[in-house]
């Protein structure tokens, strides 16, 4: 923090504009603490930011999930196909299960809900016996199996804490194609998510939140944070969302299991 507050009289700054997801969030706030007048922007395409309903970026990820299943959806069925693919979200799975939803995966796999392998089985096989003969399953990369079923399943972290990107969708396929007998392959979009020209909504969403902050630290305003409700951009407390997760609620889980 020293060296912080020492670079800031340095550069002669009166005040930050913090864009950035969780640990952007709760280091500001750290910083508004120690004195220096904070505002900040909720960026980060996991959507998982409290006290806002948008978070700049999500929007556009989302797109880029939705189109990747349209497009898989194609050869899932051309081939006879059990397709899975892996997007992003460690601890929240807004882009597995609204993209899941807009795809039409007959399967979501999300964080807040831990799954039980036998019943997605049990699940798939009744449905290619029945009617169908390919299936999308949409996982989560922070999606976890739930303790006490057949699937046992230690997270993959790399040098600095973050997940591996593949490893649950591997294990998924894997089991799917063992446990059934279905030809099954992996998509993990990765990165590709986290790219690309934004949507309009982002655009617009990140326009009027980079005007609130200007006019929020016009008005000597500090720790404080943008944040869209219904269609009002208004100024929360920093120190109050600082921190917290905003995970999927379960009327929307409900949706992704209903349209199945």
């Amino acid at each position: 923090m020293e060296a912080v507050l020492t670079t800031l009289e340095a550069e002669r700054l009166d005040s930050l504009i913090c864009i950035g997801g969780d640990g952007t969030l709760h280091a500001a706030q750290q910083v508004a603490e120690a004195g220096v007048p904070i505002v900040a922007i909720p960026k980060t395409i996991d959507n998982d930011v409290w006290g806002t309903d948008l978070s700049i970026g999500f929007h556009t990820a989302l797109n880029i999930a939705t189109e990747a299943l349209d497009r898989v959806h194609t050869t899932a069925e051309s081939h006879n196909r059990v397709m899975v693919v892996e997007v992003m979200g460690r601890h929240a799975g807004w882009i597995a299960v609204n993209s899941g939803i807009a795809g039409g995966a007959e399967v979501v796999l999300a964080p807040e809900e831990p799954f039980d392998i036998d019943r997605i089985v049990k699940f798939l096989n009744h449905r290619h016996r029945a009617h169908a003969n390919f299936s999308i399953v949409v996982v989560a990369e922070g999606a976890l199996p739930a303790e006490g079923t057949s699937m046992v399943y230690e997270q993959e972290l790399g040098r600095y804490g973050e997940i591996i990107a593949g490893s649950i969708g591997e294990r998924v396929s894997k089991e799917i194609a063992e446990r059934t007998g279905f030809d099954t392959r992996l998509t993990v979009l990765g990165h590709v998510q986290r790219g690309g020209d934004t949507t309009p909504t982002d655009r617009i969403l990140g326009s009027r939140f980079g005007v609130a902050a200007v006019d929020a630290v016009t008005r000597g305003e500090s720790n404080v944070m943008t944040a869209l409700h219904g269609d009002v951009v208004e100024m929360v407390s920093l120190a109050e969302i600082a921190g917290k997760l905003k995970t999927v609620p379960l009327e929307l889980l409900r949706v992704a299991k209903a349209l199945a």
